[in-house]
């Protein structure tokens, strides 16, 4: 009896220590991963959920950028997922493209306060309502906003009630504490005046609804230019040939293999 009590002891302390050499070597292979990942791109290796309810997501994809997404009710596609785009440094952020409601609006503002970020600018990448439906609401708060002057013309022709306070032709600079991030139109695509952001310090796109995530059918095309949208990417790679991460309009972040995926969808 002693012998199987010695026994079977022995047999319970060998499995836990073998469980615990286990957990030990995948967390030091997870960490060793992490860590080689960061030092590869400068960049956190996770995609962390930080906020989510019924109407709004915050998620961090990078050591200073956070994807939002809203939901857009619509017709043809119903209930849309939106992205948009948040950099940060220090306390302060820079936001593309508004959430797609004034409600949703309302909603990642009280949350950036919360998480203690000032929005400095609001930055619209067209003139669909993914984009632009809560610019109101960024006013509100004298938060100034940005926008292509095509959208700003093609908003106006539309009798917008929604309309971005200061207007660029082909290239924007916004300072964010030590470091800066772009705005630039490329071409016609998705429309006619589709721009991208572009953070560089962390090689991070905001491609908007002119990047497809992979997989993605061609959309919504009542104002494209398909025959440009290839070419107008084509670009955008060469402009940029050492992104890490592409934030599309709609679906999921992915990394360059987005813009090859959607010249190739237009070809």
């Amino acid at each position: 009896m002693k012998i199987k009590t010695f026994t079977s002891s022995l047999l319970l302390f060998a499995t836990l220590l073998v469980s615990c050499n286990t957990s030990k070597t995948e967390n030091v292979q997870n960490t060793n991963t992490n860590q080689l990942l960061h030092v590869q791109t400068g960049q956190q290796p996770q995609d962390s959920l930080l906020y989510e309810s019924e109407t709004l997501t915050i998620r961090q994809i990078s050591e200073h950028v956070y994807e939002h997404t809203s939901y857009l009710s619509t017709e043809d596609f119903g209930n849309v997922p939106c992205n948009g785009m948040i950099v940060f440094n220090g306390t302060d952020a820079i936001v593309f493209d508004t959430p797609a409601d004034a409600t949703s609006s309302e909603e990642l503002l009280k949350k950036l306060d919360e998480m203690g970020l000032r929005t400095k600018a609001v930055v619209a990448t067209h003139f669909h309502a993914d984009c632009i439906a809560g610019l109101n609401q960024f006013h509100a708060q004298n938060i100034p906003s940005y926008a292509n002057t095509r959208t700003i013309v093609k908003l106006d022709e539309l009798n917008s009630e929604t309309m971005p306070q200061n207007g660029f032709d082909n290239d924007l600079e916004l300072e964010l504490g030590s470091q800066k991030v772009y705005a630039k139109y490329f071409g016609e695509g998705h429309t006619k005046d589709n721009i991208v952001g572009y953070f560089p310090a962390e090689k991070v796109l905001f491609g908007g609804c002119l990047i497809k995530e992979m997989d993605a059918g061609k959309g919504n095309l009542e104002d494209a230019n398909t025959d440009a949208w290839s070419a107008t990417v084509s670009k955008i790679k060469r402009k940029y040939p050492d992104i890490q991460l592409v934030v599309p309009g709609h679906g999921a972040t992915g990394g360059p293999e987005l813009l090859d995926y959607t010249i190739a969808l237009f070809e």
